[in-house]
């Protein structure tokens, strides 16, 4: 625990997991999980392999924490969004979330590919994680549509298999510009979205 070139034992561990998840994020990516070997990320890393088991029980653990930051950047900088636009219309508060969820999960090339590829038939384990995380977006959902009902700009129901519906079309959407595979701009796909929500939110 003895301090070193002025930083703690703590700073630095808390450097080189910044460091391993960077690489994580470059290097899955860009070349992709499977091709992603333990001493690549450390010497991308620029830490040892010892440094790198002080941190992590392996890749599969290092890939959850770099999903694990992605979203939750991205649910905190939603939940923050809505927040301010707690007066504005139904229309509105989707739109600017849609918009805000796109440029946070795909905005990144390497982002979309770790959170929309890369997580997919990795284990059991992986995929557990991955639809925890779903089923959180499926409960902001919820939450989100609860309150349009309450105010007048929904009907009131259960939304539970529709926000399903919707993460299941954002994803796959969202995957499918993200990897070129349509000549659609940001903002097309960001209005296709907001009207599917928005048909699946109002419609009795």
């Amino acid at each position: 625990m003895r301090s070193y070139a002025g930083r703690s034992a703590e700073e630095r561990r808390t450097e080189r997991r910044e460091k391993l998840i960077e690489a994580a994020l470059e290097l899955f990516g860009t070349e992709g999980y499977a091709a992603t070997s333990i001493e690549k990320l450390c010497a991308t890393a620029g830490v040892s392999t010892r440094n790198f088991y002080q941190e992590f029980s392996g890749r599969e653990d290092l890939l959850l924490a770099v999903h694990g930051q992605i979203t939750e950047r991205a649910v905190a900088g939603i939940a923050e969004l809505l927040s301010s636009l707690e007066n504005a219309p139904l229309a509105v508060r989707i739109s600017k979330a849609v918009t805000e969820y796109v440029r946070l999960t795909a905005g990144d090339p390497r982002v979309a590919r770790v959170a929309y590829v890369e997580l997919v038939g990795v284990s059991q384990t992986v995929e557990e994680h991955r639809l925890s995380w779903r089923a959180k977006w499926s409960a902001l959902m919820e939450a989100e549509a609860a309150r349009a009902a309450s105010r007048g700009e929904a009907v009131t129901r259960d939304f539970h298999l529709s926000t399903v519906a919707i993460m299941g079309a954002v994803n796959e959407l969202v995957y499918h510009w993200s990897t070129k595979r349509t000549d659609a701009s940001r903002e097309t796909v960001t209005a296709e979205l907001t009207r599917l929500i928005m048909a699946l939110l109002t419609v009795p």
